[in-house]
């Protein structure tokens, strides 16, 4: 079977595909048409081919070029909603003054950063959810686990009490992901994420992508971002607990905080392992992350498919580079 190293994210009512050279993003929009954006990816530094290394930087610029296709799809939401409003007088009217004093605080923004101001708030974006993601999944744990009255002092304990928050750690993941997955929109996303995970297996299997080639293969996928953040899960126990549980919570805390470049390193090394190679120790280490699938990929629709193989096409290449990200997710 032959392997890629495409991948993606699912968006509002399309999908972004990121492949060795390109990335692109197809959009279906209200009226039905679907609207791809294609551009080059950077050119990749020394480090971004060094293991462990090239795990933190493929993370993050993963995250920058989905925050972008993200803002990208919601435009054409957004221009929808903006279309209802303008068809209502009254809510028009009603609206209006205050729609004033949004266009002009954002006129001026933009006139102070200029072109910048895009770029900025991408960024920011981005450090935001990453200061939420270690908030929730990382910090939070280990002061849960903290109040628990255990022996710090033999290694023993220290894994035992790492052992009980990486269970915190997964309850959390666990809970958001079904919570997440109550919404309506959410429900969408998941299936335009079903849509790219077996368009990407329609690939490896070297069919021709079409809709009815496409809709026979799973949801599901090794190289999901779920299994990826799954791995990180596991990963940061075995890592936490080289070092010593300390009495003051902020040191363990900051203790995290700086291993979790090296977490996200190790994880990625492994989530492309996975990806690589179909042995029995592979299905073992994949199985966590396949079963929480069940719910982020829900199976898509005629429509949602066409998306993922107009975004796929602009992709694809002849010969890969298999250092490339780490997407599927």
């Amino acid at each position: 079977m032959k392997k890629t190293t495409i991948g993606g994210q699912a968006l509002i009512e399309g999908l972004l595909m990121i492949g060795p050279e390109n990335a692109a993003v197809a959009v279906r929009k209200p009226d039905g048409e679907i609207v791809v954006d294609k551009r080059p990816l950077p050119v990749k530094s020394k480090l971004s081919k060094v293991p462990i290394i090239r795990g933190v930087i493929n993370l993050v610029r993963q995250m920058v070029l989905g925050m972008k296709a993200l803002m990208y799809s919601a435009e054409f939401v957004e221009l929808e909603e903006e279309e209802k409003k303008d068809s209502n007088d009254i809510s028009k009217q009603d609206n209006k003054e205050e729609d004033k004093k949004k266009a002009g605080l954002g006129a001026f923004i933009e006139r102070i950063l200029g072109e910048k101001f895009n770029d900025i708030l991408i960024y920011f974006s981005v450090i935001v959810s990453l200061a939420l993601s270690i908030g929730l999944f990382i910090l939070l744990p280990n002061l849960l686990a903290s109040l628990l009255k255990l022996n710090r002092e033999t290694r023993g304990g220290v894994i035992l009490l790492n052992v009980i928050e990486g269970l915190i750690r997964v309850t959390l993941f666990f809970s958001y992901i079904v919570l997440a997955s109550l919404m309506k929109d959410v429900k969408r996303v998941w299936q335009y994420h079903g849509a790219e995970h077996k368009t990407i297996h329609c690939y490896e299997h070297e069919e021709e992508l079409t809709v009815e080639n496409i809709k026979k293969y799973s949801t599901k996928h090794p190289r999901c971002g779920t299994s990826f953040m799954f791995l990180v899960m596991i990963i940061s126990i075995l890592i936490f607990s080289l070092v010593q549980w300390h009495d003051k919570l902020i040191v363990n805390m900051l203790y995290r905080i700086l291993l979790i470049p090296l977490v996200a390193g190790i994880s990625y090394e492994v989530l492309k392992l996975a990806g690589r190679f179909n042995n029995r120790v592979m299905s073992i280490i994949n199985a966590p992350g396949m079963f929480f699938q069940i719910f982020t990929t829900k199976e898509p629709d005629d429509d949602m498919i066409e998306v993922a193989i107009a975004a796929f096409n602009e992709v694809r290449v002849d010969k890969e580079d298999a250092d490339n990200t780490c997407g599927g997710c």
